[in-house]
């Protein structure tokens, strides 16, 4: 379906919906439009704006938009935990797996700790009953 400003020969403007633009121009050449103010015949396109957004298009716009607000606010609220973290934790580097193990078998304070552990690790670790928890953390370094 296609949407015309049409207006006639008295300056009536108003819109018609048509199936294509041959259906209008077959239309109009058979004289069979006419004005809905005056009843003329005399009937033509008249200047109008295209429409720029469907509404398809517009809940397109509006779905990117939410998706995009939803990763913002989890890019910040990883951010916060990171930030948590690192106030509260200490940072044991690649010996994660090593000083958990030291944390829960009683071999060292009880503290909390972060690194870095290989899957394996953490496996290993969460089969040995410690608990753990892998996060996301962004390193401020972008990849594409």
């Amino acid at each position: 379906m296609i949407l015309f400003q049409l207006k006639c020969e008295h300056d009536h403007e108003f819109e018609g919906w048509f199936k294509d633009g041959a259906t209008y121009d077959a239309q109009a050449a058979s004289g069979d439009l006419s004005c809905p103010v005056c009843g003329t015949s005399n009937v033509g396109k008249a200047l109008m704006a295209p429409r720029l957004r469907t509404s398809r298009q517009k809940e397109a716009a509006a779905e990117k938009q939410q998706q995009k607000a939803i990763a913002e606010a989890t890019q910040a609220a990883i951010a916060e935990i990171r930030k948590q973290v690192e106030s509260n934790c200490e940072n044991v580097g690649n010996k994660f797996a090593e000083e958990a193990r030291k944390i829960h078998y009683g071999e060292t304070e009880k503290r909390g700790i972060y690194g870095q552990a290989s899957l394996k690790e953490t496996a290993e670790l969460v089969d040995e009953g410690i608990d753990v928890m892998a996060l996301p953390w962004d390193d401020g370094t972008k990849k594409n």
